[in-house]
């Protein structure tokens, strides 16, 4: 009998074992199949809320589709942050991200009417999935050492906040409460930062490791197939003709433009040391995301207009500005990284090329070209920093 109590607590302790504790986060760690699995989750809500913009594109339409990308980009870096400060890889790992995707599976399928009639009950799931990450780092922050019990506590508190204000929406009225989850986003955000920032809490640590950045990258990756995704679902509901096909065809181009400006200046690319500097590097990924989903929204629309003599406003806001959005967010992500200073000779100049490119694509949004002319400009616009980059090298190779 105690030989079989000691096996059975060995084998307790290795399926079941405690949170890690902060600060005792793996530097060299790849990003494991359980990781990719939660992302895809993650990433079938985003497209439920890029689809839904699709067939609303206009300034309410975009609202609501940014107070909802911003709660589920919220539970993605709660849950992705807690793995990687705290999670193993044994039964209680895998099950903490399957209780948290089980929450997320019905937050999912309310989305599409998150604005109208199933806005009480995404918010009641959303108020569940916060709780659902309160009780998470509040697990792991009795195990912390006493320095980082406070910064904890304070997160844990915060997160608690969070699932009570969402639950609570549930009595609003339908705008009131897609107003308050805008609302709940900025302050969760503006608090996280002050916790990681504040002096007196200091000892609250996040390192950007090789496994964040490639799960950074890699949702930015499965969010560019939206652009693919918008094309194919505008092409599905047009008779294809050859005006149609190659909208189509370069819309796909336009969203492959994004990847390279995003991978080649920044992407994949560890920032500078310092709490600061980690959190504009994280949040700066908010609104890229959130653009490029946009983008493949706005794909539908386009392609379903592909004969119209102007591309109609809210698609080429939305595509224009998107751009626009993924010029000047890469180049200030990349004044985060250690290469603005060690090729300052590339990047200074190659930002304020971004920023003209950007302009361009606002000035291509208010003049609405046809369709195919608007891809095509966006095509040459995305292209310019690349070509710039590379005459920058062949340059210095010649030198």
């Amino acid at each position: 009998m105690p030989t079989g109590d000691t096996s059975w607590s060995r084998l307790r302790r290795t399926l079941w074992q405690p949170p890690r504790r902060h600060g005792e986060q793996p530097q060299e760690r790849v990003v494991g199949p359980l990781e990719l699995f939660y992302d895809l989750v993650v990433v079938v809500l985003v497209a439920q809320a890029a689809h839904h913009l699709a067939t609303h594109l206009s300034w309410h339409g975009l609202g609501e589709y940014a107070a909802v990308f911003g709660l589920v980009w919220l539970a993605w870096i709660n849950g992705s942050l807690h793995h990687e400060l705290h999670g193993r890889e044994d039964a209680r790992g895998r099950s903490m991200f399957l209780l948290q995707i089980l929450v997320l599976v019905p937050l999912g399928a309310f989305i599409p009417d998150a604005g109208g009639e199933r806005g009480a009950a995404f918010a009641v799931d959303a108020g569940l999935l916060f709780a659902v990450l309160a009780v998470l780092w509040y697990l792991a922050q009795r195990g912390d050492a006493p320095g980082y019990r406070r910064a904890s506590f304070t997160y844990v508190a915060m997160t608690a906040a969070a699932a009570v204000g969402l639950a609570g929406s549930a009595l609003l009225p339908d705008d009131l409460r897609v107003l308050a989850w805008g609302v709940i986003d900025g302050a969760y955000l503006a608090g996280f930062a002050a916790i990681i920032s504040a002096r007196w809490l200091r000892a609250a640590t996040i390192t950007v490791t090789d496994s964040i950045t490639e799960r950074f990258g890699l949702l930015i990756i499965i969010v560019l197939g939206e652009t693919v995704t918008g094309v194919v679902a505008g092409l599905a509901e047009t008779p294809i003709e050859p005006l149609t096909l190659a909208v189509g065809l370069v819309g796909v181009t336009v969203g492959f433009g994004a990847w390279w400006v995003y991978f080649d200046f920044a992407g994949h690319r560890a920032p500078k040391a310092g709490h600061r500097v980690a959190i504009r590097w994280m949040y700066l990924h908010l609104p890229l995301t959130a653009t490029v989903a946009a983008m493949g929204a706005a794909m539908v629309s386009l392609v379903e207009q592909a004969h119209e003599d102007r591309t109609p406003v809210a698609t080429a806001w939305v595509l224009c500005g998107g751009a626009a959005v993924v010029l000047v967010a890469t180049m200030v992500l990349a004044t985060t990284l250690q290469d603005w200073q060690s090729r300052r000779d590339l990047y200074r100049p190659l930002s304020r090329a971004s920023l003209a490119m950007a302009v361009l694509c606002l000035t291509l949004g208010f003049l609405r070209p046809p369709p195919i002319v608007l891809c095509v400009v966006l095509v040459v616009l995305l292209g310019i920093p690349w070509g710039f980059a590379v005459a920058h090298r062949f340059r210095d190779e010649e030198l």
